[in-house]
């Protein structure tokens, strides 16, 4: 027997997790991580999480959700290290558009299995 693992929310859980507890270690105990702010390693760590994401989609050749989970993660390290508007503009527009490619890919993908299974 085959046991299958999704490893596409093994690594959403581990780089979550990650970032939870650099941003706990960053509200409670210190602000810096070997002076890194802990709240911007926490976000880069989750913006980690959609560039791994990203490398997993390519791998099963889904290229589609592997550029748009690429965008998201670019997106997200700009907004955490820009030092600019126009980097921070950027860094939003890439989030909101590898998110909301992978949103409506998402929902009409279950729509189809729905009306296949229905």
């Amino acid at each position: 027997m085959t046991e299958e693992v999704d490893v596409q929310e093994l690594a959403i859980g581990v780089g979550t997790v990650l970032a939870l507890v650099l941003y706990g270690y960053g509200s409670f105990v210190a602000e810096t991580i070997l002076g890194v702010d802990a709240t911007t390693l926490a976000v880069l760590a989750f913006a980690a999480t959609f560039l791994a994401v990203a490398l997993l989609h390519g791998a099963y050749g889904r290229r589609d959700f592997a550029l748009a989970h690429a965008a998201a993660g670019v997106g997200l390290s700009l907004v955490a290290l820009s030092s600019s508007g126009p980097q921070v503009l950027l860094g939003i527009l890439l989030l909101a558009a590898g998110g909301a490619y992978v949103a409506i890919k998402t929902l009409r993908a279950r729509r189809d299995v729905t009306d296949t299974a229905g």
